[in-house]
């Protein structure tokens, strides 16, 4: 038997491993003095919102799952704010690419939400 986890056909988890890439590529043209600061907490940041997509989706019943989603869009606004410091700081430009990416990611993620809190009722 193959191990192949549910998250891996969800394009929006797919989105959010790009945009890590994409993170990860912006972030290397920072100054050494961030590389345990800003640096680090962006990484941080993006490498969540995959990884909580993965944790939620391993998880029992759907309003759990929506719960994890709702952390992985702290997450990701974490992300954009921390992308605007980058450019505002002058240390990378918050490009069109990752704008894009991260939009995308957000509208794919509200809509998992969205699905995941239909019908379910919190206890």
């Amino acid at each position: 038997m193959a191990f192949s986890p549910g998250h891996y056909g969800l394009e929006v988890w797919q989105e959010a491993m790009r945009l890590v890439r994409l993170v990860y590529l912006a972030s290397s043209q920072m100054p050494e003095h961030e590389r345990f600061g800003l640096q680090s907490q962006l990484r941080r940041s993006a490498v969540s919102v995959p990884s909580n997509i993965a944790e939620g989706a391993a998880r029992g019943g759907k309003a759990e799952y929506a719960r994890f989603l709702q952390i992985t869009r702290g997450s990701l606004m974490e992300l954009d704010t921390q992308l605007w410091l980058c450019q505002d700081l002058g240390y990378f430009a918050y490009d069109d690419d990752l704008k894009q990416m991260l939009q995308s990611v957000f509208v794919k993620l509200n809509g998992l939400i969205r699905s995941k809190q239909e019908g379910s009722t919190s206890k």
